[in-house]
């Protein structure tokens, strides 16, 4: 989505800092490893797993919302009403799973990684991005569109 931005703003730049929770991950996953093994905390583990992807998951859902809905001027392209819901209501559906994840983890550790495993398996797939479109590799560049000079 970002590759669709003709500039930014403070808001974007602040939820694109959110994104940073991408760092959590291997601190998340040591510790899903470490207490797998473990006699008692698994759930806890599984938790913050399952959390840290949540947390990410937010943080693009609101960068996403932002830039479709708050701040539609700023996009390269203009986007139909229904391409943006559509783009919208995607996001907000891989919220879902992740937060079904981490109460999963309620239940069973493995649960969680079972559900994270699966939308990584899904989301690495290009058919499933909701630009995807093989005819088209990128989109232009600002510095060659007329319309900026």
């Amino acid at each position: 989505m970002l590759r669709r931005l003709i500039s930014v703003d403070h808001t974007i730049l602040l939820f694109n800092l959110l994104l940073l929770t991408i760092g959590v991950l291997p601190f998340s996953t040591a510790l899903m490893a470490e207490y797998l093994k473990a006699a008692h905390g698994q759930n806890l583990a599984a938790a913050v797993y399952g959390g840290s992807f949540l947390a990410m998951s937010l943080a693009f859902f609101a960068m996403q919302r932002h830039m479709l809905i708050a701040k539609q001027h700023l996009l390269h392209e203009r986007l139909t009403p229904e391409v943006r819901r559509s783009v919208l209501r995607r996001n907000a559906l891989g919220v879902a799973p992740y937060s079904l994840a981490t109460l999963g983890a309620i239940l069973s550790p493995y649960l969680t990684l079972a559900i994270c495993a699966v939308l990584a398996a899904f989301y690495a797939l290009p058919s499933t991005t909701s630009d995807h479109d093989p005819q088209q590799a990128s989109f232009p560049a600002v510095e060659n569109d007329p319309d900026r000079k």
